[in-house]
């Protein structure tokens, strides 16, 4: 498509991402914006990033530019570090052959991927033209090459009738393609929401019965997959489409029996710290994961806890904190929870037991804990889904935070008298010891 054809200009591409271009193209290489932000620069949205693809290989990128530095085992990227923004230089993909030997520094044009008896790439540093490249591409309307020598689009797996009908469709074979990388499967499913589209049905159709292949992908990277569905700004709407084709299972098992009723507790408490997350993303106010994974666990925490203490007769104090290890360890085998927000959903847990215990100091001290705001929150979200004491409960911490120290007060003399609560215990007299009294005497 020419550039009469398209809207694309470029007052709308980052003007790093146009210096590596037009550098690339200098040195003699072949260089192109693909991906995602084609896509959306066609769909007149504003891309966060702008990916480059080119013949150079990660070598001879990095001979270019100075701020260069490679990535990568299963494929190796070049970042272009620009303060803060980062462009991503990659070469052109080729298709597997078979046999041979690969390169072990993994940059070779010959060199060969490698994969797992499900299919599933574990090297892919095979290099080839742009022809391969768009076929390796995971969907087709990430198939579009932009060009700054000629201003040109060209569009090699049909993505924009993809786009003209809102279709979220897979290049080649679905069934192959989720098997080379079952993380396509949660891509689909974002795009779809991101783009307001459907996913077409040969694409949708494998989803449900290799969704169990997600087994397969670390940990780590799934963490980071989740932060791209959940903390999109569409939360919510990508929650229920995950439930949809049965990937929430392979993410978070514990909730597996919990969310199958659309009007359960569960299911409603987690809709409503989803709507509540994207409605602080689209407003451009901080969020942490940490509360989004504390609400998916909640439940499944709570169970646990009452378990142990039927089983074990153990007090709600252990039994809470026995609970949470155990939660968080099933929870990190299949999604990576780094330690600075697993602290800090401990915190916000621990806080739905504390903030009940109002007597004395204790409203006064746990209205200055670190992560007081957050247990707060959260608890003001349960009290929206279980009503009753809960709610009561959260009501009364709204209104204590917002009275000034007189009525403080008073609010906490009002509910002594109400639940005569935690009244000072009479001191022990201790009783002598029989040889001191007879040395008094």
């Amino acid at each position: 498509m020419p550039r009469a054809e398209h809207g694309i200009s470029r007052d709308d591409i980052s003007d790093n991402a146009l210096k590596v271009l037009y550098r690339l193209n200098k040195a003699g290489f072949q260089a192109y914006l693909v991906g995602g932000c084609v896509r959306d620069l066609m769909l007149g949205l504003h891309p966060k990033d702008f990916d480059v693809v080119t013949d150079a290989t990660p070598e001879q990128i990095k001979g270019l530019f100075r701020n260069c530095r490679l990535i990568g085992r299963r494929f190796r990227l070049a970042h272009i570090v620009f303060g803060r923004e980062i462009i991503e230089v990659a070469t052109f993909r080729g298709h597997h052959a078979d046999g041979g030997n690969e390169d072990p520094d993994g940059n070779d044009k010959k060199a060969l991927g490698k994969q797992d008896e499900h299919g599933q790439l574990l090297r892919d540093n095979v290099f080839g033209s742009i022809e391969e490249d768009a076929e390796r591409r995971d969907f087709t309307f990430n198939a579009m090459y932009y060009s700054v020598a000629d201003f040109a689009v060209t569009d090699f797996a049909n993505g924009i009738d993809a786009i003209q009908k809102r279709e979220v469709r897979l290049i080649g074979d679905p069934e192959t393609r989720y098997r080379e990388d079952p993380v396509r499967m949660l891509r689909a499913v974002r795009f779809a929401v991101k783009l307001n589209m459907t996913i077409s049905k040969p694409t949708a159709t494998p989803i449900k019965s290799l969704a169990h292949l997600l087994g397969n992908i670390p940990a780590a990277r799934l963490f980071e997959e989740t932060l791209k569905l959940f903390l999109s700004g569409q939360g919510e709407a990508t929650f229920l489409m995950l439930r949809e084709y049965g990937l929430l299972t392979p993410l978070f098992p514990q909730l597996e029996s919990l969310i199958r009723d659309e009007n359960s507790r569960e299911m409603q408490f987690i809709r409503a710290v989803l709507r509540n997350t994207d409605d602080r993303i689209n407003n451009d106010q901080r969020v942490t994961p940490a509360f989004l994974y504390a609400a998916l666990l909640w439940y499944p925490l709570e169970e646990q806890s009452q378990k142990l203490q039927a089983e074990s007769g153990l007090n709600a104090h252990d039994a809470l904190n026995i609970a949470m290890g155990e939660v968080i360890s099933r929870q990190t085998k299949h999604i990576m929870i780094p330690k600075r927000f697993s602290t800090v959903m401990r915190d916000i847990w621990i806080l739905q037991q504390r903030l009940p215990k109002r007597f004395g100091r204790r409203a006064f001290q746990l209205l200055t804990h670190p992560k007081f705001r957050a247990g707060y929150d959260f608890l003001a979200v349960r009290g929206q889904i279980e009503g009753g004491e809960v709610l009561e409960l959260a009501d009364w911490w709204t209104q204590f935070q917002q009275a000034d120290n007189g009525k403080q007060k008073q609010m906490l003399k009002t509910l002594r008298q109400r639940e005569g609560g935690d009244k000072p215990k009479p001191r022990r007299r201790r009783r002598k010891s029989p040889n001191k009294q007879a040395d008094h005497d």
